[in-house]
């Protein structure tokens, strides 16, 4: 960067005032020797092809060094693991890891106690409607989950992780707790489901309250007691270890994809309807406890039933008795039957139709006649069926485990989706032209002896779904009661809730005790409730709420468009998020709204309880991000710290040079701020003047305008301001350490590249380098566009090649701005290639494979390439080649010129010197800021003599290593030494040249090359700085567009969600 400055013959009179009468113009001093001999030895592992970087490797990473330490990562949440067992020899496919597991989770109690119920209830229509809104939550919070596993590497730890890490640690304390809780109350809902299958089903006898057909409450209380004695019996199981629990649930798995078979097997082997099942129907109204051989008015059993004292039922005289056939198949038609809702309200009698006289219990007896046992709607059902469709987070659960965690968790998750919502959808409407109305509303399966209605649909018989739906009940809560401990721990040692910290040990053997006595006590809770048509709304609140939260994750992170979210799972949109958001809220409060309530209370205790005690995790999240466009609240939380690596975003402060009009000099370089910046994010631009602001503060306004001109011709959004300095590099200095506010300051700095250092003298590259220095003194990110007016318009698309040339890690800077650059209109059919130099001891094939792990999980798409660099001799070329450059210092340190003077002196040594080594560049870089009248004036003169001039040559130079000898010979005839160039210079101009063969080879068709900045040199001394300046030209020669990129010293970029 240089600014404006006016001229001064004299200026360059003070360059070096002390080194005039000592011994540095003939020779350097003996100390300054001994300095270089040290620093060489020190540096002596160093390659000699990457000697100009090695302040840069004295801090930084090698690249080799670098990815090869990240290749292979470690999971930070504890998963459900037998502490005992040995390692697994290969990590998990999408079929074992992600399908069967969501299968197995998915497919629950509801599938075969309660589905049958609900179609019978809701009818062919509504019913298939309340199947396929559950199934469209789920598959739309699955495509948000998908894109947030995919975005970086997801440890265990499932929503709560992916919530936490996205919405920060208020809204991830919170949802994780709901999610918890939610797992907890399932395995609740699970041992009742159990119960209710044995007791009612299987077992009846073990009834300790009597017979429970007649007696609501005494079917309950039987499932309150045997739920606890299971619950005791299953946590039990867990407490000794996960062993046996996982490999159980193979077995459970095995069991819920049989009894799945055989029903669909039995739907078709029964099409034609069987003579199992009959029912004994009066009227219209179903009955129970009556044997199909006294279903008859004369039968004495009826008779005592309906007429005790000789005085009979009204509904019982006016109606017979008839049997009716329960599954009547498919090629019945009663599908047509039970396309309509039969929604009732409680103690309504169960019936054919919706006559009043046939629903409603006029008499206050009900006889034996089958009541319905709650109040029923559209949105109730949902509520009670929604917990058949969680579980899709079982994948994501699993992701430390799985080979390829972002290949394989969207492909298993959404189709076990796809295929558990066609067993649902197709099942309801299999069951509705299989199964008669009054059957299927029979949720006991009281009329056909307390019969499961699956189970006779199902081949070869009944014993096949019974015993399979309980292993499969067992299984599924055995899991719930494994994973809820582990989240629950998980959060715990979070520390985001405090009063949680007891609950974050772990036992000798790694098992969460504390946590799953807290699991156990709450499980209680949730069972002496004792009714699933109770559990199933209650838990549904809580894992609707967790959904709806990974749809708001997504949507957030989509919006903000922050430049870590890089999912590599291309198949979604804020669009689709919302939806599922909207979905998951209203089901909440169609459902039930009081229950809603509890959840959403319970989520906003949590919240504002971690909030009011300060959590002190940052994870960049989306909310983080937010508060960049909010005002005072935002700045003073953004001023908290520095923001996550997920959240850092170039906030670019640019540096303008004004000509001597006070026009901006490199237009362009707005239009790379706008490209790099894509319209989003914080954007400075800043001019120095130099002189007195008392005396041109009007210029300095004037100045503002056109600059603020330039932003807006050129799209840039942001602020711009004018600086007035009485030293140029102390100007930028201020502004680069001052700038910004709170939260809103700038972290990268781009400036341009002094095309005249040669010709201006110290002055230009002072300023530059200082900045340099300032700007990494400030941690902050440098950018150096060379060859600016090669760069595209904004308004132009180009095609072709970005390559990356990545020597040091400096935060992965190099990774992420030609990602940034891509999403802009102008680079995006841009192909990204990434070049990194081996060094002599490196595996080159295993550094490829390593970085394209890498490349991988930051879901980079880009060709890779690791260039081996022979370890040669330093040439002759590089020896005459650093022995001008110091031969030149040692003139202008002699001389003592004015500016004028100084000027064609130094044009006499450059044009011999570039005589002599014929390595004129493939484009020599413009600088457009030399009059076109002195163009005119000069243009012969320029023709000769100019290296930098206004506009750029194209000159067709023979191959490099086909004049080195000519150079030498014509350095020797030329310029006669016998002084031998100093060897610490030798070294980095090897450096300089063999990296420029490399990357002139490989890259000079490229449309931009990236690459890194080699550090200024710690030494403030005139010679050290000048040869710092020719090394960056050997390094860039033959290259028409470059970006020379510095890192501030910290990561920008992570694998990580």
């Amino acid at each position: 960067m240089q600014c404006n400055s006016e001229k001064d013959d004299g200026d360059e009179m003070d360059i070096i005032p002390s080194e005039q009468n000592g011994t540095a113009v003939d020779s350097k001093p003996s100390d300054i020797r001994d300095v270089h001999n040290a620093e060489e030895n020190q540096k002596s592992t160093i390659d000699p092809n990457l000697y100009l970087y090695d302040d840069d490797l004295e801090t930084r990473p090698h690249i080799s060094t670098f990815i090869s330490s990240i290749a292979n990562y470690e999971n930070t949440i504890p998963a459900a693991t037998d502490p005992d067992a040995k390692p697994p020899s290969a990590r998990m496919g999408t079929l074992i890891g992600v399908f069967l597991p969501c299968i197995q989770n998915i497919f629950g109690v509801i599938l075969f106690i309660r589905l049958t119920w609900v179609v019978g209830t809701a009818g062919a229509v509504c019913g298939f409607l309340i199947v396929l809104t559950c199934c469209c939550v789920t598959m739309l919070t699955a495509i948000s989950m998908s894109a947030i596993a995919t975005n970086g590497v997801v440890p265990a730890g499932g929503s709560y992780f992916m919530i936490s890490r996205s919405l920060g640690p208020e809204f991830g304390g919170a949802v994780g707790m709901l999610f918890y809780t939610g797992t907890t109350l399932a395995a609740a809902m699970y041992i009742v489901g159990a119960v209710e299958i044995v007791l009612t089903y299987m077992a009846p006898w073990l009834s300790i309250f009597g017979d429970f057909t007649k007696d609501v409450d005494a079917m309950y209380n039987n499932f309150r007691v045997y739920g606890t004695m299971l619950l005791c019996v299953m946590g039990l199981i867990v407490f000794l270890g996960v062993k046996f629990v996982n490999k159980f649930a193979t077995v459970a798995l095995a069991c819920v994809i049989f009894s799945i078979i055989a029903v669909y097997v039995g739907i078709f082997d029964n099409i034609n309807g069987n003579d199992k099942l009959y029912m004994c129907v009066l009227g219209k109204r179903l009955l129970k406890d009556i044997p199909i051989a006294n279903c008859t008015k004369e039968d004495p059993m009826v008779l005592d039933l309906y007429c005790p004292n000789h005085k009979c039922d009204d509904y019982f005289q006016n109606n017979n008795l008839t049997h009716v056939k329960g599954i009547k198949g498919l090629a019945s038609g009663v599908f047509y039957d039970n396309i309509m809702p039969s929604f009732l309200e409680k103690g309504q009698f169960i019936s054919y139709g919706r006559n009043s006289v046939d629903i409603e219990n006029v008499g206050g007896e009900s006889y034996n006649q089958i009541m319905a046992d709650i109040t029923t709607s559209f949105t109730l059902l949902i509520g009670i069926f929604f917990p058949s469709v969680t579980g899709i987070m079982a994948g994501s659960n699993r992701s430390g485990d799985l080979a390829d965690a972002q290949k394989s968790i969207p492909i298993g998750t959404i189709c076990a989706i796809l295929t558990t919502s066609t067993v649902y959808l197709t099942s309801v409407l299999f069951f509705a032209g299989t199964v008669d109305n009054l059957l299927l509303r029979d949720k006991f399966g009281q009329s056909i002896g307390g019969k499961l209605v699956v189970a006779n649909i199902a081949w070869p018989n009944q014993w096949v779904i019974l015993v399979g739906s309980f292993l499969s009940t067992l299984g599924a809560g055995l899991q719930s009661l494994t994973g809820a401990p582990r989240l629950l721990q998980a959060i715990a040692k979070d520390e985001i809730i405090p009063f949680l910290a007891p609950f974050a040990k772990s036992s000798s053997r790694g098992e969460p005790v504390r946590a799953l006595f807290l699991t156990i006590l709450i499980c209680q809770c949730g069972i002496l409730l004792g009714n699933v048509d109770l559990l199933a709304p209650l838990l549904s609140m809580f894992f609707l709420m967790c959904y709806g939260f990974v749809n708001l994750a997504c949507a957030v992170q989509t919006l903000l468009r922050t430049p870590n979210w890089r999912p590599r799972f291309k198949f979604y949109h804020w669009s689709l998020s919302l939806i599922g958001l909207t979905l998951c809220i209203s089901v909440m409060i169609m459902t039930s709204w009081y229950f809603a309530l509890i959840a959403m209370g319970m989520a906003v205790i949590i919240y504002k309880y971690i909030e009011y005690r300060g959590a002190e995790k940052e994870w960049g999240d989306g909310i983080r991000g937010m508060a960049l466009t909010a005002a005072r609240y935002s700045l003073q939380r953004l001023e908290e710290g520095p923001p996550h690596t997920k959240n850092w975003r170039p906030q670019i402060l640019v540096l303008s040079k004004l000509n001597d009009n006070l026009i901006p000099k490199y237009r362009k370089i707005f239009s790379f701020a706008t490209q790099l910046k894509a319209g989003k994010g914080l954007t400075i631009c800043v001019s120095v003047i130099k002189g007195d602001h008392t005396k041109i503060a009007n210029k300095a306004v004037d100045a503002k305008i056109t600059l603020r001109k330039y932003m807006t011709d050129e799209k840039v959004k942001g602020f711009c301001d004018v600086l007035v300095a009485q030293e140029i590099g102390e100007g930028l200095s201020s502004v680069i350490q001052t700038i910004g506010l709170g939260g809103m300051k700038p972290n990268t700095v781009i400036i341009g590249w002094p095309y005249s250092w040669r010709q201006e003298g110290r002055n230009s590259w002072k300023t530059f380098i200082q900045t340099v220095r300032t700007v990494t003194a400030c941690h902050m990110a440098l950018i150096v566009p060379k060859g600016i007016n090669f760069y595209p318009e904004s308004n132009h698309k180009i095609g072709g090649n970005i390559d990356i040339w990545w020597i040091v890690h400096d935060g992965g800077l190099l990774m992420l701005l030609p990602f940034l650059l891509k999403q802009h209109r102008t680079w995006r059919n841009c192909k990204l290639r990434i070049f990194t130099v081996a060094q002599i001891e490196d595996n080159s094939i295993q550094m490829k494979k390593d970085l394209k792990t890498f490349l991988y999980h930051l879901r980079i798409e880009a060709d890779v390439e690791v260039v081996e660099m022979n370890n040669s001799d330093i040439s002759a070329y590089t020896y005459e080649r650093t022995l001008m450059m110091e031969q030149r210092n040692q003139m202008l340190r002699a001389l003592g010129l004015n500016k004028k003077e100084n000027f064609k002196v130094v044009q006499t040594i450059v044009d011999h010197h570039y005589d002599a080594i014929k390595t004129a560049s493939k484009v020599r870089f413009a600088d457009p800021t030399i009059e076109e009248t002195e163009n005119h004036d000069s243009h012969n003169e320029e023709k000769r003599n100019s290296i930098d001039s206004d506009g750029a040559e194209s000159i067709e130079a023979p191959e490099i290593t086909s004049n080195k000898d000519e150079s030498t010979e014509k350095a020797d005839g030329n310029l006669k030494t016998n002084v031998k160039p100093d060897e610490f210079n030798v070294r980095r101009m090897h450096t300089a040249i063999k990296l420029n063969e490399v990357i002139v080879e490989k890259s000079q068709d490229a449309q931009l090359v990236i690459m890194n900045l080699p550090g200024p040199p710690k030494e403030v001394r005139a010679e050290r700085e000048s040869n710092y300046m020719e090394f960056l030209e050997v390094l860039t020669e033959g290259l028409e567009k470059v970006l020379m990129v510095r890192g501030g010293g910290r990561e920008v970029i992570t694998i990580y969600s």
